[in-house]
């Protein structure tokens, strides 16, 4: 089969060789096909394929893009060598595009393209050919694959996809400084032609930038470019393809290039001299002024360090600067007086604090101003002569005693009169009062340093002539102490002696306090009372180290015999004059316990030992004597409660009725007669109705020695009475007529000693004889008097 087509191409051979058209040619060059399944090598030679003979030779087709014509693009052309040109041979297409983009001729095997192709949106086609006998519709050739590509052509612009851009440098950059770089795309085919090669060039922006035409990269063009001159430039930026050519397509974008600050200028104050007006009533600390120099950079680039370089300027004022503003904040180091200076000169300096080395040639980033203060004059408050003053005073002088005095004056020039008094605010001022004129201070009352030993006041000074203007100092005054406290033991608790103690032995060792200061107070001697006769029991030893040693001088204490004695102890201070107190201690006498060094009496132990103080016993029994409070009430309510006797009018058969009354026991003989369960045989003689009240029977007992009824009827077979009481409960017709529950208890026979229960009996009275209880031991002795006791009553 041989395939031509009209655009420029190459033969490719594949197993069988084909010419194609060169671009440009109109005539077909049929290409030689080796014949017996021979394949032409590269080399000349001819290689032998021992295989059926085929007839197709497929190569890919190619296609132009955009084609605008009125005729259908003519593709190329099947052609198998099983066709003599007698249209016996069909050609077939399917596949990718096949009867809607792509058509053929049955006959011929031509193949034209109908519609105007994109190679941006699909850069080839694949499609299947065939061919048949017309006639027998018989395959002649194997379906076989093949390709058409579309082929590119210039029909896409460049196109920046991140455009318009932002880009920054700094000011005066050196030339060829890099600011950006600016890349375009094209959609054409890379590898094709020059449609995509494309080619930078700079439309605006010139003479301050250029561009690389290959890469993209803006460059800075201009030296010495000054942010403060201009600082905004727009640039574009051209992209053209086809290397640049006549008829290339092009596109463009916009570059918006800031420069940014650097520190290339020195700060100026904008003029070289200033003036201030300050009161001298300003206060110290306080801003009087403001100064400010000018910076044209920006940032921390302009940034200004005020200081003042000038020693009669920086002794009275100081400078600071302000972070938002960039101000110079004057402010008062020490108070103005007006009488003794007037007028100020400070030269101020105001420095850049970020210098950028580069630009030092510019010189010093510094400026200096000078600033006249004037001091004005206005009335002032008078003047203390010191801050604050420290005055004494002995406790218990009399109320008038002077502690001190207090001194102010008018600063002003005309030195007005000062007039003194108290804040009569502080509680101090109830103690001193002060002269008016003198500023004398004195007491109003005696003082005790005991109760307080230091008094802080405040005085005021006003001038005569303006009141309004006042000045205060602080005024402390201290209490002195006076010798004027008899010392006294130290300790109020009770001293323990032992009853083992011995003649010699150290009792405790006291010591005493004295409310006086350390002067008077801090040496003590001690001694008992010589008025009183000698102490047998105890003795006194001074230590004379400020305490003493109370000493037993006998043996065997009895706590039983006496349990408290008292020693009366007198005291002296070291003061001038020196005071005495007498103290009386109390001595306990108890049996002690050693436990180590320390000594304790038993019951005291016994608390100790048990871990448990005062309080936390009396918390114990107290929560004991709510517990056995709210026993004894739940019992108290329990027995007063009563139930009370359910009666209804309905069928009693339908109801329980609960009685809880508390019975009468064995004096009860009227409640129930239980002597036909308890004595068969009795109740064989006794026979009476259920619902008849028994008559009483009273007997003065049975002669002694009568064996109980009990014992007589050992015999008695008490299942034939059950069984005879329940016959006639069932014929009895008194009792209701409904099923009812009768129990029967039967207390065992064969007790050697019978039964001491009175129910064994049909009577009221005890027929036994109970002397044999006086033989059963101390536990049955209460029981046989009591016995004994009844039988008595019987037999009177």
């Amino acid at each position: 089969m041989r395939i031509s087509t009209s655009s420029c191409l190459c033969p490719f051979l594949v197993c069988l060789c084909f010419i194609q058209r060169c671009y440009g040619a109109s005539h077909h060059v049929p290409a030689k096909v080796p014949t017996k399944n021979q394949t032409k090598l590269a080399n000349g030679e001819t290689e032998v394929h021992h295989r059926p003979k085929r007839g197709w030779i497929w190569n890919q087709f190619f296609v132009l893009e955009e084609h605008m014509g009125p005729d259908a693009q003519y593709v190329g052309k099947l052609h198998s060598n099983s066709d003599k040109g007698d249209g016996s041979v069909r050609y077939i297409l399917d596949g990718e595009g096949a009867g809607t983009i792509f058509i053929i001729d049955e006959v011929t095997g031509d193949i034209h393209a109908t519609k105007s192709l994109d190679r941006e949106k699909k850069t080839h086609y694949v499609l299947h050919a065939q061919a048949l006998d017309r006639h027998t519709e018989e395959a002649l050739e194997p379906k076989s694959e093949f390709i058409i590509k579309v082929q590119d052509i210039n029909d896409n612009a460049p196109k920046f996809p991140d455009g318009p851009f932002v880009a920054m440098v700094p000011e005066m950059s050196e030339v060829g400084t890099s600011v950006l770089q600016v890349t375009a795309t094209d959609a054409d085919d890379p590898t094709y032609g020059n449609s995509a090669r494309i080619v930078y060039s700079i439309l605006q922006g010139q003479p301050y930038f250029s561009v690389d035409p290959k890469t993209g990269i803006i460059r800075t063009a201009l030296a010495n470019m000054d942010r403060e001159a201009r600082e905004h430039y727009t640039v574009v930026i051209q992209a053209k393809d086809m290397a640049g050519q006549v008829g290339g397509l092009s596109g463009s974008t916009t570059i918006n290039i800031t420069l940014t600050d650097i520190n290339d200028n020195p700060p100026k104050f904008p003029q070289k001299n200033y003036q201030l007006y300050v009161p001298e009533s300003a206060q110290v600390g306080k801003p009087v002024g403001k100064i400010k120099a000018n910076d044209e950079d920006l940032g921390i680039n302009a940034d200004i360090k005020y200081s003042i370089i000038n020693s009669e300027g920086a002794n009275m004022f100081s400078i600071s600067t302000d972070r938002d503003t960039r101000e110079g904040v004057i402010s008062l180091k020490k108070p103005l007086n007006y009488e003794r200076k007037k007028t100020y000169t400070l030269h101020i300096e105001g420095v850049n604090t970020h210098v950028d080395p580069r630009f030092s040639y510019l010189g010093s980033f510094k400026d200096t101003a000078t600033l006249k203060i004037t001091v004005g004059d206005v009335d002032e408050a008078p003047v203390f002569s010191i801050d604050h003053y420290i005055m004494d005073v002995y406790e218990n002088a009399p109320s008038g005693t002077e502690v001190g005095t207090v001194t102010a004056r008018d600063p002003d020039s005309r030195n007005s009169p000062v007039r003194y008094f108290l804040d009569s605010k502080e509680e101090g001022v109830r103690y001193f009062r002060i002269d008016e004129s003198s500023g004398v201070i004195r007491t109003t009352q005696p003082l005790d340093r005991e109760d307080l030993s230091w008094h802080n006041i405040t005085a005021m000074a006003s001038e005569v002539d303006n009141p309004s203007l006042l000045s205060h100092v602080p005024v402390t005054v201290q209490v002195l102490d006076m010798n004027d406290n008899p010392p006294e033991i130290a300790t109020d608790e009770e001293v323990i002696v032992c009853e083992s103690s011995r003649p010699g032995q150290v009792i405790q060792t006291v010591t005493a306090v004295d409310k006086d200061d350390f002067a008077n107070g801090q040496r003590f001697s001690f001694a008992l009372p010589s008025q009183l006769p000698v102490n047998p029991n105890f003795t006194l030893k001074d230590n004379e180290d400020s305490t003493a040693s109370i000493i037993a001088r006998r043996r065997r204490f009895n706590h039983l015999t006496q349990e408290l004695y008292e020693l009366p102890i007198v005291v002296w201070d070291g003061g001038e004059p020196s005071l005495s107190g007498t103290s009386t201690l109390t001595l306990r006498v108890c049996p002690c316990q050693r436990h180590g060094r320390i000594r304790m009496c038993q019951g005291e132990a016994f608390l100790s030992s048990a871990g448990l103080s005062t309080g936390a016993l009396i918390a114990i029994l107290l929560c004991i004597v709510i517990l056995l409070a709210i026993v004894v009430l739940f019992i108290t309510l329990r027995r007063s409660k009563k139930e009370p006797l359910i009666i209804s009018e309905e069928d009693i058969r339908e109801n329980v009725v609960t009685y809880d009354d508390e019975g009468g026991g064995e004096e009860d003989t009227e409640a129930f007669d239980i002597i036909a369960l308890r004595n068969p045989a009795a109740a064989e003689e006794l026979k009476f109705r259920r619902d008849v009240r028994p008559e009483a029977r009273h007997h003065c007992g049975p002669p002694r020695g009568r064996r109980s009824p009990s014992v007589e009827l050992d015999e008695v077979d008490v299942h034939e009475f059950i069984k005879q009481r329940l016959v006639e409960a069932d014929m009895d017709t008194s009792v209701p007529p409904y099923d009812s529950l009768q129990t029967y208890a039967y207390e065992g026979q064969g007790s050697p000693t019978g039964s001491i229960s009175p129910l064994d009996s049909p009577g009221t009275q005890s027929e036994q004889d109970y002397n044999y209880l006086d033989d059963w031991g101390p536990e049955f002795q209460k029981l046989a008097e009591l016995y004994g006791e009844a039988d008595s009553d019987v037999t009177t």
